[in-house]
């Protein structure tokens, strides 16, 4: 209450009115602001998502330019190479080969990776000798030979593994990018290995460029056989050299 006076000069009490900004509805959770909160909580959410979107491709980018100067490399070899050839042969070293008519399915990787200046006969036998304990001991050998050890399927897995990624062996056609390097075990118990590629089956499942047996193919065989081992191996040379052949 408050005197006021009246028109005689009286004072006379009157209630107080409430002043608007002791009313403290501004603080109040209304139904607008319900609604704004909830919109800046999704743009918030589609922004996250735009980002995490944004951050995978650029990965795969990154992975999809020298791994698909690797597929033309291997794909190369189709018409090329025509035999498959397992006996032993005693190579040149560095970069021994056997005639390129002619090879077997892990030729197709060391030519593949030989034309951006990567040897894996060298690597993997400089590897070995360095590290013999880390690497399977399946032919009963003492030491390395650079004659044979990186025309070895489990060998070459070995390398993959230690000095690249190890990526996911599942049945999902989309966890495999160009140029990743696919380990099978065939029914006969024998290792293979093989290249993907940037082409895909009818069904959506990425072909691969190997040579089971007719010389260097480019087929549909990544399900066809039970997946011991995915890798991925893109040095930095190979970056370098795909960047200067393809622009």
């Amino acid at each position: 209450m408050e005197a006021i006076l009246n028109g005689r000069g009286d004072a006379v009490a009157q209630p107080v009115k409430d002043h608007p900004r002791l009313c403290h509805t501004d603080t109040l959770t209304t139904p607008a602001r319900v609604k704004r909160s909830r919109l800046l909580r999704l743009v918030r959410s589609y922004r996250l998502r735009f980002l995490v979107f944004s951050l995978l491709l650029a990965v795969h980018a990154a992975f999809a330019q020298p791994g698909r100067c690797l597929v033309d490399a291997a794909r190369q070899q189709i018409g090329v190479t025509k035999l498959y050839d397992s006996r032993y042969v005693v190579l040149a070293y560095p970069g021994g080969d056997v005639p390129l008519e002619r090879g077997v399915c892990t030729d197709v990787i060391v030519r593949a990776y030989r034309q951006f200046g990567i040897d894996l006969q060298q690597l993997v036998h400089r590897d070995m000798r360095g590290h013999w304990s880390a690497y399977p001991k399946l032919w009963q050998l003492g030491r390395p030979d650079p004659n044979i050890d990186h025309r070895r399927v489990p060998n070459l897995a070995r390398f993959f593994a230690r000095h690249g990624q190890t990526a996911p062996a599942g049945t999902d056609p989309n966890a495999y990018l160009p140029g990743d390097l696919v380990t099978w075990r065939l029914p006969a118990g024998v290792p293979h290995i093989g290249i993907v590629t940037d082409r895909r089956s009818s069904t959506g499942v990425p072909l691969v460029v190997h040579n089971i047996g007719a010389g260097a193919v480019e087929e549909n065989i990544l399900f066809a056989f039970a997946i011991t081992g995915h890798y991925r191996y893109l040095p930095g040379r190979l970056d370098a050299a795909c960047k200067t052949a393809r622009p």
